[in-house]
């Protein structure tokens, strides 16, 4: 247990907090990919909503048409506001390409489109929905300092579980990565960058006015962006970091389409990208080398830490990653796909809101309408 203050405001757990908070003038941002629907974690989620009593719940839902009737009926046995917003129905579709926006579709671009709606409310929390360990503390912690005058709060925790450190990502790819370039140049945003306990969390608050002001690109660069976009917007004096306290989530593997690996080249290009909007001058010929040394320094700390609480730690398959993820440090190429900040797009969101709408009825419709299968017995077999 610690209480060292940095630049960023740190409110730490030492007491079990479960603070007073504008909950009632807040909407929640809840991203649901198909796996999230009607899963056991994703209920506890929503009951413990129920108990505290936000302005409203939006979910925007990355799913096939035939699981949005399904979904639709699950999320109306819960005694709150939801507002279901169908990110891939046709209306939808239609509306961001003729707004010149369509693009890839993921997890950034889902919150996007939901924050965009919830910013009517006066704050705005975005978390996941896989969390096993979610309680009400969570909200309120996170809108704390935003009560107190505050625009932004990021979440953190320890990502230790079995024994083991996890927050693979995190700890072998961003911080050597913005540490190899604070060291090159002490720049207030790498600072800034460098101030946060775990900055791809995806749990954050915000005021509705600087939501509106923030860009998010489209994947897994969705949690850096933001404090790219954060920084220019609240600065080291508006931002806060909230304690969530025992924090557990499913875990990804490093290869495959949807793996650490494939998360870090997302990542990297967002990061890299950002840095360089903000006029640091990047030696790319060194980054890589440099960035290396930095991150065998920590595996050693980290193997240190670990064999000081017991627990298991692979040394060769941490420096593996690292090798895996250096492949990621390189300057960003193609183009930039952040989606614009609601102050500026193309489009509002009471439109993206009425498209949705109308494409959930429409699915729904389309579900119970369409005849069921014969059975073997009534084809005559």
């Amino acid at each position: 247990m610690e209480y060292v203050q940095g630049r960023v405001a740190t409110l730490h757990d030492l007491a079990d907090p479960v603070p007073a908070a504008p909950v009632d003038r807040a909407a929640v941002v809840i991203p649901m990919a198909e796996r999230d629907c009607l899963s056991e974690a994703a209920s506890r989620v929503l009951r413990t909503l129920e108990r505290l009593g936000p302005d409203r719940v939006v979910i925007p839902l990355r799913a096939p048409a035939e699981r949005v009737g399904p979904v639709r009926e699950w999320l109306a046995t819960y005694d709150l506001r939801i507002e279901l917003l169908w990110c891939d129905g046709p209306r939808v579709t239609d509306l961001l390409a003729d707004a010149g926006l369509d693009g890839a579709r993921g997890k950034g671009r889902d919150v996007w489109l939901g924050v965009g709606r919830a910013a009517d409310s006066e704050f705005v929390v975005v978390h996941d929905a896989d969390t096993t360990t979610y309680d009400e503390s969570f909200v309120r912690r996170l809108l704390f300092p935003l009560g107190r005058g505050y625009e932004f709060s990021k979440g953190y925790y320890a990502r230790v579980e079995n024994e083991r450190l996890y927050g693979r990502l995190f700890r072998l790819f961003y911080v050597p990565l913005v540490r190899t370039l604070l060291d090159a140049h002490p720049e207030p945003f790498l600072q800034y960058l460098d101030s946060f306990r775990y900055a791809l969390a995806g749990e954050f608050a915000a005021t509705a006015a600087t939501a509106r002001r923030i860009r998010m690109p489209r994947r897994w660069g969705l949690e850096v962006g933001t404090l790219g976009d954060v920084f220019d917007v609240a600065g080291f004096s508006g931002t806060a970091q909230v304690d969530l306290g025992r924090y557990e989530h499913d875990h990804r593997g490093v290869d495959g389409a949807e793996g650490l690996s494939a998360m870090s080249r997302s990542v990297g290009k967002t990061l890299l990208r950002s840095v360089l909007d903000h006029g640091v001058d990047v030696d790319f010929d060194t980054l890589e080398a440099r960035y290396r040394a930095t991150a065998e320094r920590l595996v050693d700390q980290y193997e240190l830490d670990a064999a000081f609480n017991g627990f298991e730690f692979d040394r060769g398959h941490e420096r593996e990653q690292v090798s895996r993820y250096a492949e990621a440090v390189a300057a960003p190429t193609g183009p930039d796909d952040r989606l614009p900040a609601w102050t500026d797009a193309p489009l509002g969101a009471d439109a993206v809101a009425d498209a949705a709408a109308a494409d959930v009825v429409e699915a729904a419709d389309a579900a119970v309408s369409e005849p069921a299968a014969a059975s073997p017995t009534e084809a005559g077999e």
